[in-house]
């Protein structure tokens, strides 16, 4: 009796490991778990930016150069093409029994198209919906209806479309999607990494910090002119930046007009110094700017925060600020400059005064409730399933 042969899984994804970015931690948890569970798994993405380490894994990895932003993103129109099109041509020589793509809908048309003339499924891995993201930003209508048709062609013709949370799940059914062919298998984040053990960094003076993505519908321009009034009780409070996006122009001149020299950006980190910046700080800073299309969304920042034992204080609503108080992680506030600036002098205060005493309830509850390690199992088990039945 002959052994049955591995699955063969391929992973199409612009951003991987050791690229910083939280889909590249969801795309090498999902491998890993892949290769845990037997699959043979090979990764297409592009070649790492300068500085970002050497990454040699167990399983198949091909880099293609890649067109970046000025702020070494790969995000643009663009830049997703510079990706997707010699993608596309990959997808069509390598041998695979289904593939794996990670959005945007312009990788997940080049999944779907490669995968039909070749006669093999795919999964789309929906961390979020992006016709529901353009609708933050300013971009013309046509361009919103033409990546709506996108989306929603990619989405129908997904075997499986694995989803980070209900809320996304929900977002993709509104695109005609059998229930069946959704499945929600969470998020999280890498809590060997992001842990209440570590380095802690010292910036000699008490500071907020603000880790990840800078969008334009995230709105953490509040925080900045929050901090004008928190600076009234507090006044050698700080506010430290990490990451890079869209909206770091814009913050970067809110926080030069409204509190010159108390606000500072320090670009993107690897992961382990962002979480030793995370565990000195009085809390982390989260928002999502209401009636944007995007309060159902559930940032990893959230669980990075909790996962080092540090409150967040988050500025919006729905199912962010959910988590936040159901999950008792710090305070969730509207997102408001008077409301927000409380929130921040409150948790401000307990940092001080009591030490954080909720520090241990909020690690356990990261280890319950958002382990990327067991999020990225979830998924795997849900490709494997797709591919035994295939």
């Amino acid at each position: 009796m002959t052994a049955q042969k591995p699955l063969k899984v391929v992973v199409a994804t612009r951003l991987y490991t050791p690229e910083v970015g939280a889909a590249a931690f969801r795309l090498k948890a999902l491998v890993d778990g892949l290769v845990e569970q037997g699959a043979e798994v090979e990764v297409i993405t592009s070649k790492a930016p300068k500085g970002s380490g050497v990454f040699k894994p167990r399983y198949g990895l091909r880099r293609w150069p890649v067109l970046r932003d000025r702020g070494g993103n790969v995000r643009g129109y663009v830049q997703y093409l510079s990706f997707d099109i010699p993608a596309f041509f990959r997808l069509l020589s390598v041998q695979a029994d289904l593939v794996v793509s990670e959005p945007p809908p312009t990788t997940g048309l080049v999944v779907a198209l490669s995968s039909l003339l070749r006669g093999r499924p795919f999964v789309y891995y929906a961390a979020d919906v992006w016709t529901e993201a353009l609708s933050a930003v300013q971009v013309p209508a046509a361009v919103k209806r033409l990546m709506g048709a996108v989306e929603g062609f990619v989405l129908r013709r997904a075997a499986k479309v694995i989803a980070v949370s209900e809320p996304v799940a929900g977002q993709v059914a509104h695109f005609n999607v059998p229930a069946h062919r959704i499945e929600v298998v969470g998020n999280g984040v890498d809590t060997a990494v992001f842990r209440p053990d570590g380095p802690i960094a010292s910036a000699g003076h008490p500071y907020f910090v603000y880790t990840g993505t800078m969008s334009e519908w995230q709105g953490a321009a509040i925080f900045i002119e929050a901090l004008a009034l928190v600076r009234e009780k507090f006044p050698d409070v700080e506010l430290r930046f990490f990451g890079q996006g869209a909206d770091e122009g814009h913050l970067k001149a809110v926080a030069a007009q409204a509190i010159p020299g108390a606000v500072h950006f320090g670009g993107v980190v690897p992961p382990a110094d962002a979480a030793a910046w995370i565990r000195g700080a009085a809390a982390a800073l989260v928002s999502i700017k209401p009636g944007q299309g995007y309060d159902f969304a559930k940032p990893t920042k959230i669980y990075a925060a909790a996962a080092c034992g540090t409150p967040v204080v988050f500025a919006g609503q729905g199912d962010g600020a959910a988590v936040v108080e159901s999950g008792r992680l710090g305070a969730a506030a509207a997102y408001d400059v008077q409301a927000v600036a409380e929130a921040m002098s409150a948790v401000l205060h307990e940092a001080v005064v009591a030490g954080s005493p909720s520090a241990d309830a909020r690690v356990r509850w990261v280890l319950q409730n958002a382990s990327l390690a067991a999020s990225g199992r979830v998924a795997a088990q849900a490709v494997l399933k797709l591919g035994n039945v295939k």
